[in-house]
């Protein structure tokens, strides 16, 4: 599980220096749970936005919606132990733990896999995306937003439709196989968001990607309010 060691996490690290709160350089993810406050959550997450493009972007919304304090604190042990899951049980995913949520990216090599030109989901998607409804529903205290990328191939037009197809589709699937459906946001990007270089045919299949970001729901967030209060 990568302890959001990119240039994503960069990001925030410069913004919560600036608005002070250089405490979470050596602290741990419930450390820094602790540390962001709410307010600073949506300076981060704005900065972040601004840089992958849209504020409602995985990473964007997983730090704009910090609660910070004990309570954060609370909710990134939640989010250490499912994202600990999701490792164990899809090991090929992507999986990193930021701030007060979890991110995790599923490429071509990694677990959810599409044919080309193709958004239906195939037999070796379907066995990852079991695991996942399992482990969803095992944590119900979460939201999860699933963002469709494709690679720059082909034109503006076709990619958004691709990827959103494509975000469609795993939500779809995760729904059908019991996850409620009113935990889900869904939003695709076509290629305007590229992790990887697209030059490469290496870069190019990683970018063909579906990224989800995984938050506290209204009910964690004031289970967290509450626990923090007793203690």
């Amino acid at each position: 599980m990568k302890i959001g060691m990119n240039k994503y996490m960069a990001l925030l690290f410069a913004a919560t220096m600036l608005i002070g709160c250089d405490a979470t350089r050596n602290a741990n993810n419930k450390q820094k749970g602790a540390v962001i406050g709410a307010g600073s959550g949506a300076v981060i997450g704005g900065v972040i936005g601004n840089n992958t493009g849209d504020g409602n972007s995985a990473l964007g919304a997983i730090i704009g919606g910090v609660v910070g304090g004990a309570a954060g604190a609370y909710i990134g042990n939640k989010m250490d132990k499912q994202a600990q899951k999701i490792e164990q049980e899809i090991p090929g995913a992507e999986v990193e733990r930021v701030g007060e949520g979890i991110n995790v990216t599923f490429d071509e090599s990694s677990g959810i896999y599409f044919d080309t030109e193709k958004f239906n989901i195939n037999s070796a998607s379907q066995e990852t995306l079991n695991k996942l409804a399992g482990i969803f529903k095992e944590y119900p205290d979460t939201n999860i937003l699933v963002e469709g990328h494709t690679d720059s191939s082909g034109s503006d037009s076709y990619n958004l439709t691709l990827s959103k197809n494509r975000a469609q589709a795993v939500s779809n699937y995760l729904v059908t196989n019991g996850v409620p459906k009113n935990r889900f946001d869904t939003k695709w990007y076509g290629e305007s968001q590229p992790k990887y270089d697209n030059s490469t045919a290496e870069g190019r299949s990683k970018n063909r990607r579906v990224e989800l970001a995984i938050v506290a729901n209204e009910e964690l967030k004031k289970e967290a309010e509450e626990a923090a209060k007793e203690n």
